[in-house]
């Protein structure tokens, strides 16, 4: 690992992961403390995914093409803080709008790119890829409880200074990210649709889709749900940070598990335990210690389905084929999959009420689960 630039890549997923970590457990809050219904909160929490159906497929490709994957990271940082600092122009739901959009068109590519470069630079070492992305779970677990504990004394609106320290500190690392070296695959003069076409390429892709879109309500919702239930911003803060905290045990347990178990069965499994979780989330939000236990899962149902689907897609897409493989995963699953969950979220929880709502996301899982099972092959 002495050749690895593991600080640099660690701090990349770091900053990446508060901004994340900002973002999903209270941008719906300070969205609905400018006034919006929840269907406009859908539609606008819907954007981040939206924008990624197509962008990060055409910033792997410029990536690809140009051989600079950094240099594209490093562009679309500056672009996406640029443009963020519109949220201090205006807070109508147009204004609102637009901003986002610009902001997710530049913030989308970063994450695929830098997936690929960090797994180019393990080479044949993929499995200690968890020791590099739990430096995310950490950054998300600092913002989370500490943005928690300050929006119980501070307006919520404080959330867009720190979005914006986030932002630079990303943009500063990025910086000094090396370019990977991109090692040639006897595959690499097949098109790209050689690989798409095959059904456990297709199955993969598709229960990605419905993964991601199980998670709608929660990364919608959620926090709105804990709050009107009672629970304090800190308590809502710190329960994400327990989710956080007990994926990273199982990115430490990465290379373990790799060895014991197919990543077929690693996503079965998270599929699983996502059904599980999504019904507990829905139905027994009076209660502290199921409320506890459905968030102890986020081990599974992110942990293991995150690190296990990176792989598969580091298998499956070889050589040249690489950044593309990892932006056409993010455009399809956490793009579009992600959008449908924002957007049925936002009416079904106007419509059904938050306990349907969440067993639709169970449903989802279960979609998912029923399919890989089916037609994924499992990976040698």
């Amino acid at each position: 690992m002495r050749d690895l630039p593991y600080w640099r890549l660690s701090g990349f997923y770091f900053f990446y992961f508060a901004f994340v970590g900002a973002m999903a457990p209270f941008w719906g809050l300070y969205l609905k403390s400018l006034e919006f219904t929840a269907f406009q909160i859908g539609i606008l929490m819907s954007l981040f995914q939206v924008v990624r159906i197509f962008a990060p497929t055409a910033w792997g490709w410029l990536a690809d093409h140009l051989g600079r994957r950094v240099r594209i990271v490093q562009a679309t940082t500056g672009l996406s803080l640029l443009t963020f600092t519109g949220m201090f122009a205006g807070n109508g739901f147009w204004w609102v709008f637009a901003v986002m959009s610009l902001v997710s068109l530049f913030w989308s590519a970063s994450l695929p790119l830098v997936e690929a470069t960090t797994l180019s630079h393990l080479g044949d070492r993929t499995a200690k890829y968890g020791r590099i992305r739990l430096w995310g779970s950490v950054g998300f677990i600092a913002m989370v409880t500490g943005l928690g504990y300050v929006f119980d004394v501070f307006p919520i609106r404080v959330l867009l200074w720190a979005i914006v320290g986030i932002m630079a500190g990303l943009l500063l690392i990025t910086r000094h990210i090396p370019e990977a070296r991109v090692v040639a695959h006897d595959t690499d003069h097949l098109p790209l649709w050689h690989i798409l076409r095959r059904p456990a390429v297709l199955a993969f892709f598709i229960g990605g889709f419905l993964m991601a879109a199980a998670h709608g309500p929660y990364y919608t919702f959620y926090s709105i749900y804990l709050v009107d239930h009672g629970y304090a911003k800190s308590s809502v803060g710190l329960l994400w940070a327990l989710g956080v905290v007990s994926e990273i045990g199982i990115f430490l347990l990465m290379p373990r598990l790799l060895r014991r178990f197919t990543l077929r069965q690693m996503l079965l499994a998270s599929f699983i335990f996502a059904v599980v979780r999504f019904l507990m989330i829905g139905w027994g939000v009076g209660w502290v210690a199921v409320v506890l236990a459905a968030q102890l899962m986020h081990a599974a149902t992110f942990g293991v389905y995150h690190s296990a689907a990176v792989e598969t897609v580091h298998r499956l897409f070889r050589g040249k084929h690489q950044a593309r493989g990892q932006a056409l995963y993010n455009s399809f699953s956490f793009g579009a999959g992600g959008t449908l969950g924002s957007l049925y979220s936002g009416l079904a929880w106007e419509t059904l009420g938050p306990q349907a709502t969440f067993t639709l996301a169970a449903a989802c899982a279960l979609a998912a689960c029923v399919l890989v099972a089916w037609r994924l092959e499992a990976e040698k």
